[in-house]
């Protein structure tokens, strides 16, 4: 006789698989202020992402041993931060310059999807991921990111005077990795007013591109997912439009081994901070197994580091255009 085993199913959670191209290439990440310039602003950064676009794809094929690869093609709008016009107005404007170009964008999605999506918060179950690298020699008295919403790749400077009111010497920030010379940096994942939480753009940016590497899930299942446009007119409201769109019916799937995002240079800081932040996310263990199986099966194995999985394309923006940071 033998003793049956009895186990509750959600004793063992299961991870959700989703579809992956070889590359998801992104064509725009512009902030509100692009769109308020005009078209002409818009024509001015398809032209130049057109240039690039080739050679994105090229680079997929060569990683892939010439074969014809799965590519997708996405665009991200800022409707978090402040919000311009309607999508009834300007995302037609955004397809229409792409096209112009000769580009297609097979997904449209809004940045405010990367803080709350169908009613998860995605941000904060990111952020619950956070694995801090403790710097060595760090004796933890610096308060966890949880409590601060400051992520580093460090030891910061310590104080100069200790809790016995002694002053002690200056002593420079260290890179816990560094090579012969430190590159610190110290970011910031959100800020809080009126006990109102914002996020920061690196840290959006980094669940956005989780979702776009096919690594975001929550309780196991996938998040974000696209939603087949009807073809019909957009609403005049931005919380009407789902957080993610698939525009083209026949286009690869959104999340991708890889990703490449091609932007002008005056995004750099912000994506340097948003490698910082992916390389201390405790990634979901079983959709990483699931991406290094069926990537190596496929024979485009990926980098074992999540970070190094995303790649870009800075170009120049001509002298007549604008800067600005995060509003």
């Amino acid at each position: 006789m033998t003793d049956s085993v009895f186990r509750e199913t959600t004793a063992e959670p299961r991870t959700q698989s989703v579809p992956l191209a070889h590359l998801s290439l992104e064509l725009g990440h512009l902030y509100m202020e692009d769109f308020e310039a005009g078209p002409e602003r818009l024509r001015e950064h398809f032209a130049e992402v057109r240039i690039w676009v080739d050679a994105a794809r090229a680079s997929a094929a060569r990683r892939i041993g010439g074969k014809r690869p799965r590519i997708s093609t996405c665009f991200l709008i800022d409707d978090y931060f402040r919000r311009f016009s309607t999508p009834a107005e300007l995302v037609p404007m955004v397809l229409e310059e792409a096209e112009r170009a000769g580009l297609v964008i097979d997904y449209l999605a809004r940045e405010s999807g990367c803080a709350v999506a169908d009613k998860t918060e995605l941000a904060e179950a990111v952020m619950h991921r956070l694995v801090e690298s403790p710097p060595p020699g760090s004796y933890g008295s610096r308060p966890p990111v949880s409590q601060t919403g400051w992520l580093a790749n460090g030891q910061r400077t310590p104080a100069t005077r200790t809790a016995m009111a002694e002053t002690t010497g200056w002593q420079p920030p260290q890179e816990t990795a560094a090579r012969n010379h430190s590159v610190f940096m110290d970011v910031e994942l959100w800020s809080e007013k009126d006990k109102q939480r914002l996020w920061s753009c690196p840290f959006l940016a980094a669940v956005w591109q989780l979702a776009r590497l096919g690594l975001l899930r929550h309780l196991g299942e996938p998040v974000l997912i696209p939603r087949l446009w009807n073809g019909g007119d957009f609403p005049y409201d931005w919380d009407q439009l789902p957080p993610l769109l698939q525009l083209n019916a026949s286009a690869a799937p959104f999340s991708a081994y890889r990703t490449c995002t091609l932007m002008a240079n005056r995004f750099l800081p912000v994506e340097d901070a948003v490698r910082l932040i992916l390389d201390q996310i405790d990634v979901d263990s079983g959709a990483l197994r699931q991406v290094a199986e069926r990537s190596a099966r496929e024979g485009a194995a990926v980098p074992a580091a999540v970070a190094q999985r995303a790649t870009y394309v800075f170009y120049e923006e001509s002298a007549g255009a604008f800067s600005y940071g995060e509003t």
